[in-house]
């Protein structure tokens, strides 16, 4: 996993930055708050581990600026503070954090708070993915209903022009029989441009049942084109 850790104290940045490195993670340590900004605004790392008090920014506000751009939530965000009263808790969330810890940290406490926000993001990123999966499913679902309903709509008209173009190819048309036999391409294109319209205005597709389970997008209640607004 990618972390960021910002600290400005060197001890603090050597200690947690090996238990990181010793937990399997992928650490990237800096020492101020605008040094941790930039970091995360090229990388996005899935963990983020803030100071509170830090030179240039300070960590609440690099917390409030990393969601401004990461209004998902993508990036666990765990803050490190001295501070531990309501107020300043109350502000530490406020701000974005997902969790914080106090100091002075111990590396047992430290690797407890990894571990928790590791199922977390583990948790998160599963959630994501069923969604992912769940919109993809319905986008092709979506997709077949909508192929049924066209191949519904359009078989009848196709297969008369078809038909009709056929017989005026074969010279099988007198000619005084070929304007009305026009008329009938003309009638059957008319139809099937009635239904491409049609799907150019769905705004609320409804799925109805056609046959044997299987379902198609209802294209029957769907305005035309040309149809007059009131």
């Amino acid at each position: 996993m990618r972390v960021l850790f910002a600290d400005d104290d060197e001890m603090m940045r050597l200690l947690l930055g090996t238990l990181l490195e010793a937990a399997g993670h992928e650490a990237e340590v800096v020492h101020d708050g605008e040094e941790a900004l930039e970091a995360w605004q090229q990388r996005q790392h899935e963990l983020v581990i803030l100071d509170w008090v830090m030179p240039k920014i300070e960590g609440d506000e690099v917390c409030r600026r990393i969601r401004e751009r990461d209004p998902d939530r993508k990036s666990f965000i765990l803050m490190v503070t001295a501070k531990d009263s309501h107020d300043d808790l109350a502000r530490v969330l406020d701000a974005g954090a997902d969790d914080y810890v106090s100091k002075p940290l111990t590396p047992q406490v430290f690797l407890t708070r990894l571990r928790i926000a590791e199922r977390r993001i583990a948790a998160e990123d599963t959630r994501r993915r069923a969604e992912k999966a769940l919109t993809e499913a319905r986008y092709l679902a979506g997709i077949g209903e909508i192929a049924i309903a066209v191949q519904h709509e359009i078989n009848n008209p196709l297969a008369a022009l078809l038909s009709v173009v056929g017989l005026l190819q074969q010279g099988l048309y007198e000619p005084q029989e070929v304007p009305e036999a026009l008329s009938v391409v003309a009638e059957q294109a008319n139809r099937i441009a009635t239904v491409t319209k049609r799907l150019n205005t769905l705004e609320r597709p409804r799925s109805v049942e056609y046959a044997y389970g299987e379902r198609m997008i209802d294209l029957s209640g769907a305005p035309s084109s040309d149809s007059t607004a009131p």
